[in-house]
C-alpha cells in the first residue's frame, strides 16, 4: 500500500472541517466549550450508532468502499475506511451545533 500526499486529501478536508466547527463552537459557545462531557458523549453515541449501521450495511453487501482516489487506504475494518469515522464525527458534531444554535435562537 503506497501513501501519497494526494490520497490524504479527503481525510485532511474532514479534519480541517471538524476544526472549523470547533472554532465556530468556541466563538459561539454552543456545545463543546460549554458542556464538554455532554457534547463528547452525544457525538460519541451518534458515531457509534452510525458505525454499527455501516458495519451492518457492509456485512449485508449494501455498503462498500469502491475506487475513490482521494481515500488514504487506511481501513478500520473491511470496506470501512478511516475517513468514514471522521465523516461521522463531522456529521454528528455539525448536527449538534446546528441544533444548539437554532434552539438558542428560537428561545430568544
Amino acid at each position: 500500500m503506497s501513501f501519497e500526499l494526494v490520497s490524504f486529501g479527503y481525510l485532511a478536508a474532514l479534519i480541517i472541517s471538524i476544526l472549523g466547527l470547533g472554532a465556530i463552537d468556541h466563538k459561539q459557545k454552543i456545545a463543546l466549550f460549554v458542556h464538554t462531557r455532554a457534547t463528547l458523549l452525544s457525538v460519541s453515541i451518534g458515531v457509534v450508532v452510525f458505525l454499527i449501521w455501516d458495519l451492518i450495511g457492509i456485512a449485508l453487501g449494501i455498503f462498500f468502499r469502491g475506487n475513490a482516489p482521494h481515500l488514504s487506504g487506511i481501513l478500520l475494518a473491511p470496506e470501512l475506511p478511516i475517513e468514514e469515522l471522521f465523516f461521522l464525527i463531522l456529521l454528528c458534531y455539525n448536527t449538534l451545533l446546528a441544533y444548539g444554535f437554532f434552539a438558542r435562537r428560537l428561545a430568544k
